[in-house]
């Protein structure tokens, strides 16, 4: 059997008779699922913390004992943001040590092309869309906006939430600027979750293969044409275009 065979044995499906093909692994699925889990109890715990003066946010912390829980939920949910962190980082050293951290992630001079190549498209200057592998430069970029993000959150939380520490050994300003950073950094990781991620994810087409793991051909030769081209040796008639993907 050979190796193209035998990818195609262990991970497409037939569902409702249509191939499927597998595009996140289980252990990423639920790296997702916790990052998405946790990241909204922090956003709605940490929020109330943030506008303190405000009539709403009184009356959820209107006792000491408000307060108190909704700190404690919030530090359980940075907890699990803090090990999610270090386990994703512990991998990809472990992979990167073992030569087998895959590239697809990582941004490269394409993914300039591509998108002047969008940009472009979008301006009607070019019938032809660009042409993607496993991930296309808007998702290269959402990894790497949250990778950055959840680590200046990860950061600036462990400073305030042992300021004493941290100012026996750095300046005591330290500890204000990192409240800053922290709560601005949150409501900007959220507004882009929203308005960027979920619409390019969630609206404009409806891909949940991050929950499932699996995308099925259709998108994959829409969506990924290049990394369909690789795992099935298949040339893609563009529909736009007339051309081959």
């Amino acid at each position: 059997m050979s190796a193209r065979e035998q990818f195609m044995t262990t991970h497409a499906k037939n569902i409702e008779a249509k191939r499927v093909y597998r595009r996140f692994t289980a252990g990423q699925n639920w790296e997702h699922a916790i990052l998405l889990i946790s990241g909204i109890v922090l956003f709605f715990t940490g929020l109330p913390q943030k506008y303190r003066t405000t009539s709403w946010s009184q009356q959820i912390l209107s006792t000491p004992e408000r307060l108190e829980t909704i700190q404690q939920i919030h530090h359980i949910a940075a907890i699990v943001l803090i090990l999610l962190v270090i386990y994703h980082l512990g991998r990809a050293i472990y992979l990167m040590i073992q030569r087998r951290l895959p590239a697809a992630i990582f941004p490269t001079i394409q993914d300039l092309r591509d998108a002047w190549q969008m940009i472009k498209y979008l301006l009607f200057l070019s019938k032809d869309k660009p042409k993607f592998g496993k991930y296309n430069f808007e998702q290269k970029f959402t990894y790497w906006f949250i990778f950055i993000i959840v680590g200046i959150m990860v950061f600036t939380g462990i400073i305030i939430w042992y300021p004493e520490l941290i100012t026996r050994y750095l300046p005591g300003g330290l500890v204000p600027a990192a409240k800053l950073a922290h709560s601005t950094e949150a409501i900007v990781a959220a507004i882009f979750i929203v308005i960027w991620h979920f619409y390019h994810v969630h609206l404009e087409r409806l891909n949940v293969s991050i929950f499932t793991g699996y995308l099925n051909e259709e998108d994959m030769k829409k969506y990924h044409t290049l990394e369909y081209q690789q795992l099935t040796g298949e040339q893609i008639e563009d529909a736009d275009t007339g051309g081959s993907q």
